[in-house]
């Protein structure tokens, strides 16, 4: 488990365009040659997308008594959810009066890892399972989000990173039918479900990656009684396997009856595809939470119940659909971030 090399809390220059430049210095010098390659060729020093709209107060209002120079630096992974989730957090952030060092699009998850244990990254929408399994090492994840959101949080407190309460958004894997067909397939909503068809109907497409995985295909077709080869589970060859993508519009073909999905992508929605329950827990809980630097968070105490207004509206269906925006439509995880705080109420956009 990776440990915080800091002996003291890091001078908060004035903000400005010098102050920033050092910054991000001691941010790339922190992280070693290697990191420093990465985050260059990837997305330089300030990465392209660090543009973000004027903002004005909504339901978000600015932090009562904060200093003229209070600086966060947030950050976020290159994929889109994640561009949109950084750019909810740095709006959040400006709305509640900071000047915020936008270092979103950071190219991997190990990178912005790295930049929070190390101090230099302030804030960041993390993953719960992303933590325990990636970053600590945990060979399994832990279905209920509950459980899941408190291991990380107990172990990570060590690192001098605080988890806030996580959002409803729980971007793990799933099962999903295209919606034409449910009615055909006895109306299925669950999992469980599958092994009552006629075998014939038990047809999967899936990712070689999940196809292959310990804690992939074949222990959840184990947990769900339906075990892989067997005539009365699904042999192997009502089994496809495609390329990262493919399962969705397969799964919309009718190549197969249900697809591996994850729950927040767009397609889901794009495609008219039906998420079904996983009604025995197999899957580990991957909910998204605000992850603060420790003591930024004991300066600014404050920021926790900001983030604690946003948090609880990203649900698996608001994220699906700012995700169908930038993947589907083809908008900009900025704009969709920003009319989606501003429908919300959380800011009022520009003045």
């Amino acid at each position: 488990m990776a440990t915080s090399n800091r002996t003291g809390r890091r001078q908060r220059p004035v903000a400005g365009a010098a102050s920033s430049n050092r910054k991000r210095t001691r941010a790339v010098a922190g992280l070693g040659a290697g990191l420093a390659v990465m985050l260059l060729a990837g997305c330089g020093l300030q990465p392209a997308t660090s543009f973000v709209p004027e903002v004005q107060p909504g339901a978000i209002q600015p932090v009562e008594g904060l200093p003229e120079d209070a600086q966060i630096t947030v950050v976020s992974k290159n994929f889109t959810e994640q561009l949109i989730l950084g750019k909810i957090a740095v709006m959040t952030a400006e709305a509640a009066g900071f000047e915020v060092e936008d270092f979103t699009n950071v190219p991997g998850s190990q990178p912005v890892r790295e930049l929070m244990v190390s101090g230099e990254g302030d804030f960041t929408y993390e993953y719960t399972g992303t933590a325990w399994i990636t970053y600590m090492g945990n060979p399994t994840g832990i279905p209920d989000k509950d459980e899941q959101w408190q291991a990380v949080h107990d172990a990570d407190l060590e690192n001098g990173l605080t988890w806030g309460r996580p959002a409803p958004l729980n971007n793990t894997y799933a099962f999903a039918v295209r919606s034409e067909a449910v009615p055909e397939l006895g109306n299925i909503s669950k999992l469980s479900q599958i092994g009552n068809l006629p075998v014939a109907e038990r047809t999967l497409c899936v990712e070689a990656e999940f196809n292959s995985r310990q804690d992939g295909l074949d222990p959840m077709l184990d947990t769900y009684d339906i075990p892989r080869g067997s005539a009365n589970g699904i042999p192997d060859g009502n089994i496809g396997v495609y390329d990262t993508g493919a399962v969705y519009t397969a799964t919309d073909d009718g190549d197969c009856n249900f697809g591996e999905v994850f729950t927040t992508d767009g397609r889901i929605d794009a495609l008219d595809l039906t998420v079904l329950e996983d009604d025995r827990k197999f899957f580990p809980a991957y909910n998204a939470a605000p992850v603060f630097n420790s003591e930024t968070l004991e300066e600014y105490p404050q920021l926790q119940e900001v983030f604690d207004q946003v948090s609880p509206l990203l649900t698996d269906e608001t994220m699906r659909q700012l995700n169908l925006k930038v993947d589907v439509e083809g908008q900009e995880p900025v704009d969709v971030a920003y009319d989606w705080m501003v429908s919300e109420g959380l800011i009022t956009g520009e003045g």
